[in-house]
Protein backbone atom coordinates (compact mmCIF):
# COMPACT_ATOMS: atom_id res chain seq x y z
CA UNK A 1 0.00 0.00 0.00
CA UNK A 2 1.38 3.30 -1.47
CA UNK A 3 1.99 6.04 2.12
CA UNK A 4 3.23 9.31 1.38
CA UNK A 5 4.13 12.20 4.03
CA UNK A 6 2.30 14.90 4.86
CA UNK A 7 4.66 17.90 5.26
CA UNK A 8 2.36 20.47 6.38
CA UNK A 9 1.13 17.80 9.53
CA UNK A 10 4.95 17.55 10.53
CA UNK A 11 4.89 21.19 10.28
CA UNK A 12 1.61 21.49 12.61
CA UNK A 13 3.99 19.18 14.70
CA UNK A 14 6.86 21.62 15.03
CA UNK A 15 4.00 24.28 16.31
CA UNK A 16 4.88 26.15 12.67
CA UNK A 17 2.45 29.28 12.00
CA UNK A 18 0.14 29.06 9.12
CA UNK A 19 2.28 30.29 6.53
CA UNK A 20 5.84 29.01 8.06
CA UNK A 21 9.29 29.87 6.87
CA UNK A 22 10.30 29.01 3.43
CA UNK A 23 13.72 28.48 5.13
CA UNK A 24 11.86 25.73 7.30
CA UNK A 25 9.32 24.39 4.85
CA UNK A 26 12.63 23.85 3.56
CA UNK A 27 14.24 22.17 6.09
CA UNK A 28 11.29 19.76 6.92
CA UNK A 29 10.79 18.75 2.90
CA UNK A 30 14.50 17.88 3.27
CA UNK A 31 14.59 16.12 6.41
CA UNK A 32 11.12 14.44 4.95
CA UNK A 33 13.12 13.03 1.92
CA UNK A 34 15.82 11.60 4.24
CA UNK A 35 13.45 9.89 6.34
CA UNK A 36 11.21 8.46 3.70
CA UNK A 37 13.73 6.96 1.65
CA UNK A 38 15.41 5.49 4.91
CA UNK A 39 12.50 3.60 5.92
CA UNK A 40 8.73 2.91 5.67
CA UNK A 41 6.44 2.50 8.40
CA UNK A 42 5.14 -0.84 8.97
CA UNK A 43 2.17 -2.50 10.42
CA UNK A 44 -0.28 -5.03 11.14
CA UNK A 45 -3.80 -5.31 11.63
CA UNK A 46 -6.74 -8.05 12.88
CA UNK A 47 -10.44 -8.06 12.61
CA UNK A 48 -12.37 -9.42 15.48
CA UNK A 49 -16.15 -10.16 16.08
CA UNK A 50 -17.55 -7.34 18.57
CA UNK A 51 -20.43 -7.87 20.78
CA UNK A 52 -21.60 -5.54 23.53
CA UNK A 53 -21.72 -7.31 26.89
CA UNK A 54 -25.56 -7.26 28.43
CA UNK A 55 -26.21 -5.24 30.80
CA UNK A 56 -22.49 -3.49 30.69
CA UNK A 57 -21.44 -0.61 28.93
CA UNK A 58 -18.51 -2.95 27.60
CA UNK A 59 -17.73 -4.22 23.89
CA UNK A 60 -15.71 -7.58 23.61
CA UNK A 61 -13.94 -8.39 20.59
CA UNK A 62 -13.61 -12.18 20.01
CA UNK A 63 -11.54 -13.74 17.46
CA UNK A 64 -13.89 -16.29 16.28
CA UNK A 65 -17.53 -17.62 17.02
CA UNK A 66 -16.28 -20.84 18.29
CA UNK A 67 -14.91 -18.81 21.30
CA UNK A 68 -17.96 -17.04 22.51
CA UNK A 69 -16.59 -17.13 26.36
CA UNK A 70 -13.19 -15.94 25.64
CA UNK A 71 -12.77 -12.60 24.47
CA UNK A 72 -9.78 -11.57 23.03
CA UNK A 73 -10.16 -7.73 25.11
CA UNK A 74 -12.60 -5.93 26.33
CA UNK A 75 -13.47 -2.23 25.79
CA UNK A 76 -15.83 -0.35 28.24
CA UNK A 77 -16.33 3.05 28.90
CA UNK A 78 -17.74 6.07 27.15
CA UNK A 79 -15.36 6.29 24.56
CA UNK A 80 -15.79 3.00 23.32
CA UNK A 81 -19.46 3.57 23.61
CA UNK A 82 -19.66 6.73 20.88
CA UNK A 83 -16.68 4.98 18.33
CA UNK A 84 -18.37 1.27 18.56
CA UNK A 85 -22.13 1.39 19.43
CA UNK A 86 -23.33 0.89 15.46
CA UNK A 87 -20.80 -1.81 14.81
CA UNK A 88 -20.25 -5.55 14.31
CA UNK A 89 -17.00 -6.07 14.04
CA UNK A 90 -13.86 -4.05 15.12
CA UNK A 91 -9.85 -3.75 14.15
CA UNK A 92 -7.14 -3.75 16.49
CA UNK A 93 -3.89 -2.25 14.82
CA UNK A 94 -0.31 -1.49 15.17
CA UNK A 95 1.81 0.44 13.03
CA UNK A 96 5.66 1.36 13.62
CA UNK A 97 8.93 3.18 11.81
CA UNK A 98 10.88 0.59 14.03
CA UNK A 99 14.60 0.75 15.84
CA UNK A 100 15.93 1.68 12.48
CA UNK A 101 14.24 5.18 13.34
CA UNK A 102 15.51 5.23 17.01
CA UNK A 103 19.00 5.08 15.83
CA UNK A 104 18.83 7.69 12.89
CA UNK A 105 17.72 9.89 15.65
CA UNK A 106 20.10 9.47 18.20
CA UNK A 107 22.57 10.22 15.35
CA UNK A 108 20.75 13.47 14.58
CA UNK A 109 20.86 14.54 18.19
CA UNK A 110 24.69 13.82 18.17
CA UNK A 111 24.85 16.08 15.32
CA UNK A 112 22.61 19.04 15.86
CA UNK A 113 19.75 18.93 17.79
CA UNK A 114 17.48 21.37 15.90
CA UNK A 115 17.59 18.63 12.81
CA UNK A 116 16.52 16.11 15.07
CA UNK A 117 13.71 18.44 16.43
CA UNK A 118 12.55 18.24 12.52
CA UNK A 119 13.24 14.83 12.24
CA UNK A 120 11.12 14.05 15.44
CA UNK A 121 8.42 15.56 14.03
CA UNK A 122 8.40 14.42 10.71
CA UNK A 123 8.74 10.84 12.48
CA UNK A 124 5.27 11.69 13.68
CA UNK A 125 3.91 12.35 10.70
CA UNK A 126 5.58 9.48 8.81
CA UNK A 127 3.99 6.99 11.14
CA UNK A 128 0.26 8.82 11.08
CA UNK A 129 0.77 8.28 7.54
CA UNK A 130 1.52 4.47 7.79
CA UNK A 131 -1.67 4.37 9.78
CA UNK A 132 -3.33 6.30 7.35
CA UNK A 133 -2.49 3.60 4.39
CA UNK A 134 -3.36 0.24 6.61
CA UNK A 135 -6.81 2.14 6.90
CA UNK A 136 -6.86 2.35 3.37
CA UNK A 137 -5.67 -1.70 2.89
CA UNK A 138 -8.35 -2.34 5.53
CA UNK A 139 -10.74 -0.44 3.44
CA UNK A 140 -10.10 -1.93 0.45
CA UNK A 141 -10.00 -5.54 1.94
CA UNK A 142 -13.60 -4.97 2.82
CA UNK A 143 -15.35 -2.71 0.26
CA UNK A 144 -18.61 -3.14 1.42
CA UNK A 145 -17.70 -1.92 5.24
CA UNK A 146 -17.17 1.04 6.85
CA UNK A 147 -14.90 2.23 9.27
CA UNK A 148 -14.72 4.46 12.06
CA UNK A 149 -12.24 7.14 12.84
CA UNK A 150 -9.42 5.33 14.43
CA UNK A 151 -8.95 5.45 18.16
CA UNK A 152 -6.09 5.01 20.44
CA UNK A 153 -5.50 3.95 24.17
CA UNK A 154 -5.14 7.07 25.91
CA UNK A 155 -7.96 8.55 23.80
CA UNK A 156 -10.79 9.93 26.18
CA UNK A 157 -11.37 7.13 29.06
CA UNK A 158 -9.87 4.28 27.22
CA UNK A 159 -6.77 3.48 29.17
CA UNK A 160 -3.44 3.43 27.80
CA UNK A 161 -3.39 0.52 29.18
CA UNK A 162 -4.94 -1.50 26.56
CA UNK A 163 -1.03 -0.73 24.32
CA UNK A 164 0.03 -3.73 26.57
CA UNK A 165 -3.46 -6.17 25.30
CA UNK A 166 -3.24 -5.28 21.85
CA UNK A 167 0.57 -5.49 21.33
CA UNK A 168 0.27 -8.90 22.76
CA UNK A 169 -3.29 -9.88 20.76
CA UNK A 170 -1.16 -8.72 17.95
CA UNK A 171 2.26 -10.56 18.88
CA UNK A 172 4.42 -7.09 17.48
CA UNK A 173 7.06 -8.16 19.37
CA UNK A 174 7.79 -10.83 16.92
CA UNK A 175 5.98 -9.08 14.10
CA UNK A 176 6.97 -5.59 14.39
CA UNK A 177 9.84 -5.84 16.96
CA UNK A 178 7.11 -3.76 19.36
CA UNK A 179 6.84 -3.83 23.12
CA UNK A 180 5.82 -1.51 25.65
CA UNK A 181 7.62 -0.48 28.50
CA UNK A 182 6.50 -0.74 32.33
CA UNK A 183 6.04 2.90 31.88
CA UNK A 184 3.05 2.28 29.42
CA UNK A 185 5.27 3.67 26.45
CA UNK A 186 5.82 2.29 23.11
CA UNK A 187 9.07 1.20 22.32
CA UNK A 188 10.35 1.98 19.39
CA UNK A 189 9.06 5.45 20.36
CA UNK A 190 7.01 5.98 16.72
CA UNK A 191 4.74 3.55 17.13
CA UNK A 192 1.06 3.71 17.34
CA UNK A 193 -2.03 1.31 18.60
CA UNK A 194 -5.18 1.94 18.09
CA UNK A 195 -8.83 0.33 17.52
CA UNK A 196 -11.15 0.48 14.64
CA UNK A 197 -14.68 0.07 14.45
CA UNK A 198 -16.30 -1.93 11.40
CA UNK A 199 -19.85 -1.35 10.61
CA UNK A 200 -22.35 -2.21 7.43
CA UNK A 201 -23.78 1.49 7.46
CA UNK A 202 -21.13 4.71 6.62
CA UNK A 203 -20.36 5.84 9.98
CA UNK A 204 -20.12 9.98 10.64
CA UNK A 205 -16.28 11.61 11.90
CA UNK A 206 -16.81 11.39 15.85
CA UNK A 207 -13.46 12.49 17.10
CA UNK A 208 -12.04 15.11 14.66
CA UNK A 209 -11.90 18.42 15.77
CA UNK A 210 -10.74 19.90 19.08
CA UNK A 211 -13.55 19.96 20.99
CA UNK A 212 -13.05 15.99 20.89
CA UNK A 213 -9.36 15.80 21.67
CA UNK A 214 -8.33 15.28 25.11
CA UNK A 215 -5.51 17.90 24.55
CA UNK A 216 -7.88 20.60 23.85
CA UNK A 217 -7.07 22.30 27.18
CA UNK A 218 -3.03 22.52 26.42
CA UNK A 219 -2.76 22.25 22.71
CA UNK A 220 0.41 24.32 21.47
CA UNK A 221 -1.30 24.97 18.44
CA UNK A 222 -4.73 26.31 19.78
CA UNK A 223 -3.10 28.68 21.91
CA UNK A 224 -1.24 29.92 18.78
CA UNK A 225 -4.43 30.32 16.72
CA UNK A 226 -4.13 27.31 14.94
CA UNK A 227 -5.79 24.30 14.52
CA UNK A 228 -4.07 20.64 13.46
CA UNK A 229 -7.20 19.86 11.07
CA UNK A 230 -8.31 16.63 12.37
Amino acid sequence: MDCEMDIMEALRYLGAGRNPPPELREQVSQAARKLTSALRPRWTWKMFRLTREKGKSAFCLYESASEPDCPALCLAGQSAETMLSSCQQAILLACTLGVEFDAMLRAAQARDMSDAVILDACASAWVEAGCGAAEREIAERFPKLYLTDRFSPGYGDLPLSLQRDICAILDTPRRLGVHVTDSLLMNPAKSVTAVIGIADRPQMARIRGCGYCAMRETCPLRKGGQRCAF
